[in-house]
This record gives C-alpha cells, sequence and structure tokens, in this order.
C-alpha cells in the first residue's frame, strides 16, 4: 500500500489565559493512513475530534509530535512545515470539509465551485462545466448557480461546500461533520462521492455526528476519549 500519512506522538492543548490554566484537546496521538483508507475518529464530546482534523490541516499548530505527509513532491512534516509549503499542499493535495461554507461577496456558487479547478491549471469553461455537474449532483437548484451563496439557506450553502471540496480529487481529505443539515438526497451524493475518490485512492479521516452514514466506508476506527479500546475493521469483522 501507498502510505499518506504517519502521525507520531501528536498533542495539542490550548491556553486559556483568563483562567491562567492549560486545557490538553488530545495527547500523544500515533496513527497511520494509507491510499484508499477511511479512518473514522470517535469519542465523546470533548474528546478532540475536530481539533486533530485541525492540527493535521495545519489550521492549528502542534505542542509536540510528528505529522508525516507523503506528498507527490515528498514526505514533509506539515507540524513543522512553512506557510508557504502548506498553502501550496491544501490548493494540491489535501482537502478540508466541514459543513460551514466561508462564502466571499458578490462570488457566484458556479464561480465558488470551480475555483479549485482553475487553481490548479484546468481551463475556465471546463472548470465551470465540472462546477455545475457537482451542484447538481449535491441539489442545487440551476436557478442558484450564479447566485451568491451569502443569500443561501444553511443548508444550500453546505452543498455548495460540498461541491466546491469534493470537486478536485486530494491525496488526503480530512472530514469535519459534513454531513449537518444536509437532506437525504444530498447525503447519498456525499457518501457516492467519498466511495468514488476513496476508489481512485484519496485517503480520509472524518468525524460523523452519524457514523451509520459512512459504515460502508470505514476501514478503522480511533476513539479519542482516554483508555478506548480501539478496533480495526476490515471486510466487516471487527478486530
Amino acid at each position: 500500500m501507498t502510505r499518506i500519512l504517519d502521525v507520531r506522538g501528536l498533542s495539542k492543548g490550548f491556553d486559556m489565559h483568563h483562567l491562567g490554566t492549560h486545557m490538553a484537546a488530545f495527547s500523544d496521538i500515533s496513527l497511520t493512513l494509507d491510499a484508499g483508507e477511511f479512518l473514522l475518529l470517535k469519542g465523546r464530546n470533548g474528546a478532540g475530534k475536530s481539533t486533530l482534523l485541525r492540527t493535521l490541516y495545519r489550521s492549528y499548530l502542534a505542542a509536540k509530535g510528528e505529522i508525516l505527509f507523503h506528498s507527490s513532491h515528498g514526505v514533509i512534516d506539515l507540524a513543522r512545515a512553512a506557510d508557504v509549503d502548506v498553502t501550496h499542499l491544501r490548493r494540491t493535495e489535501i482537502g478540508f470539509v466541514t459543513q460551514f461554507l466561508t462564502a466571499r461577496p458578490r462570488v457566484s456558487a458556479e464561480a465558488l465551485v470551480a475555483e479549485p479547478l482553475r487553481l490548479a491549471g484546468h481551463d475556465a469553461g471546463d472548470a465551470l462545466e465540472r462546477a455545475r455537474h457537482w451542484l447538481a449532483a449535491f441539489g442545487v437548484k440551476p436557478a442558484l448557480w450564479p447566485a451568491y451563496p451569502t443569500t443561501f439557506s444553511g443548508g444550500e450553502q453546505q452543498k455548495v461546500n460540498l461541491a466546491r471540496a469534493l470537486i478536485l480529487p486530494q491525496r488526503l481529505l480530512l472530514l469535519d461533520e459534513p454531513t449537518a443539515s444536509l437532506d437525504a438526497s444530498a447525503r447519498a451524493a456525499l457518501i457516492d462521492r467519498l466511495a468514488e475518490l476513496k476508489r481512485h485512492g484519496t485517503a480520509m479521516v472524518g468525524v460523523f455526528h452519524h457514523p451509520g452514514d459512512v459504515a460502508t466506508l470505514i476501514d478503522r476506527e480511533i476513539d479519542l476519549t482516554p483508555d478506548a479500546p480501539q478496533k480495526e475493521i476490515r471486510d466487516d469483522v471487527a478486530v
């Protein structure tokens, strides 16, 4: 198997300055991830699931440990990489999917979704055509494609967010509660797209409020609750 990620002894916490204390989010996390593998993060509220995803994405700086990402250019430690390198990898090899859309004023839904393809060097017309395909797949009405997502409902914004985040296949995909607020048809489209990406080798780490939504995709689970037993899933047999 092609290794995508090696996480070694990763820890993260936050200084609560107004309380004069330090709060640990997670401690000494180690894991590996191969191409086409889906890792589910579990744990009680406050166990650090979303914080771990954000640390892997380098939105947060780790307190300790290594995040060795096997990029197409070689191995790079995301915990210590330069910001310019992290930015480049986010555009080309690492995706992050959340339930929230950061929409820019006066940018249409179709332009926002097409942007990752255009930044990757795709023809503008082809990028727009593919953007419309994925907007339709996630159930966004054609009348809304040229409209500004800042005016959309939360559920419609989330569909635009998914179309944008998943239009360009990535080497590593981080998923933070992407099914929240989605209707049944949009959830089904999301699962179909994740399955397609998985078949083509995208490695995924995800947090899902309803993990049953992605039960057929899960290879391994890690419970971040302290002292929780871990299990590996292969061919529907828990080990």
